[in-house]
């Protein structure tokens, strides 16, 4: 590491923060470091959630540093990158539960919901006094979730009845809040979003078990039977599915740094195990086939960090449109799924086992390579950009 920046940042783009988000990047990757690195493969194996860090990630203050009602300054999507970048790169698992409580859950809040809605909930949730969830995703519908949605909402006065299941849901076995989204009864376009908390009659959640991927996430299944939820509760800018994509837009992104920070993983695992290796009187680092794949990996990796970046910066100047996140998350989780297997395959039968962590990175990119879209979604996405047709069925 040079000056505070990783060595895997080998065209240095860490240095397009200032001073002040520097300083915040290395606060997280120090946290990281210490908290999360030693246990991370102990939690991935047993399937089990470090429930005691909550706290401490409230501490760090990072959470609610999007969004204005949490009193932090304002800071740039480049820096919310990076610490996306950060969490990956030690723990994917515990990349996605942050992603989606201060993303996809207070991210709802924070573009869907009334000034009022977003004072009530957004600084505890900030503060990580309230964890979020997010529950779009349904048993039979993934890809075609924005014409299948079955979830219903009925409204009775100033209640609304909610019925229906919800699938692959991070983090809701323990959330406080769950943003559900839901198809309005009599209503063919009209999606609603609600907050809902979980101890509301009606409101189940059970834990998916036997996962080969982000096994310390707690994704669950939800079951919704006539859960009563007051107006008040529902996101007052959420009238369609626009509004919930407008959402998906942004955390899309957060899922591509997400794929850098995997890659730059197995890079650093992969380099390190071949110049400690020795086969035929010296490291394996020295030969030119490990070279090359090194270089290959490293090469995607930075490629990748370049893309991100920009879309970034597109970001802060509000030129940030679904084809960009769009084809950042299908490229960037591609070239993943291809990095961490010239890892795996750089650890021979060592990749195979947990105790040198790259077959926890190999498993997890397959989740990330599957979520927020999947890549033939998101290539139809940009298509659809580029060509000015729509080729969706």
């Amino acid at each position: 590491m040079t000056d505070g920046i990783l060595d895997e940042d080998l065209y240095r783009f860490e240095e397009l923060l200032d001073d002040s988000e520097r300083k915040t990047l290395h606060r997280v990757r120090a946290f990281l470091r210490e908290e999360v690195a030693p246990n991370a493969d102990a939690w991935w194996g047993k399937a089990s959630f470090p429930h005691h860090l909550i706290p401490r990630y409230g501490e760090l203050g990072i959470a609610g540093m999007p969004y204005e009602e949490c009193g932090g300054p304002a800071v740039s999507s480049l820096l919310s990158g990076f610490i996306a970048l950060e969490m990956a790169r030690v723990d994917a698992s515990m990349a996605t539960f942050y992603g989606v409580h201060s993303g996809l859950a207070m991210g709802s809040i924070a573009r869907c919901g009334s000034e009022e809605q977003r004072r009530r909930w957004l600084p505890a949730m900030g503060r990580m006094e309230q964890i979020g969830a997010f529950a779009l995703t349904e048993p039979q519908g993934g890809s075609d979730v924005a014409a299948g949605l079955r979830t219903t909402a009925r409204r009775e006065g100033d209640t609304w009845v909610l019925n229906g299941e919800k699938r692959w849901i991070g983090n809701a076995t323990f959330a406080d809040l769950v943003i559900v989204w839901a198809r309005e009864e009599g209503d063919e376009g009209g999606v609603r979003g609600f907050v809902v908390d979980s101890s509301t009659p009606g409101f189940s959640a059970t834990v998916i078990e036997n996962k080969i991927a982000l096994r310390t996430v707690e994704n669950a299944d939800i079951v919704l039977e006539n859960c009563r939820v007051p107006e008040e509760n529902r996101l007052q800018k959420a009238n369609g599915f626009r509004d919930t994509a407008d959402v998906l837009r942004r955390t899309r992104s957060g899922v591509a740094w997400e794929a850098v920070g995997v890659m730059l993983a197995a890079y650093r695992i992969a380099l390190d195990y071949t110049r400690e290796r020795e086969q035929f009187g010296g490291p394996v680092a020295r030969f030119q086939l490990v070279q090359d794949l090194l270089v290959r990996m490293l090469s995607d990796a930075t490629s990748c960090l370049g893309m991100v970046v920009r879309l970034a910066q597109l970001e802060d100047a509000g030129t940030f449109r679904d084809e960009h996140s769009a084809m950042a998350k299908a490229h960037c989780t591609t070239r993943m799924r291809e990095v961490v297997g010239w890892g795996r395959e750089l650890l021979a039968g060592n990749g195979i086992v947990l105790d040198y962590s790259i077959g926890r990175f190999v498993a997890d990119a397959e989740a990330l390579y599957s979520y927020e879209g999947t890549r033939e979604i998101n290539t139809l996405i940009t298509g659809r950009a580029v060509t000015g047709l729509g080729a969706f069925v």
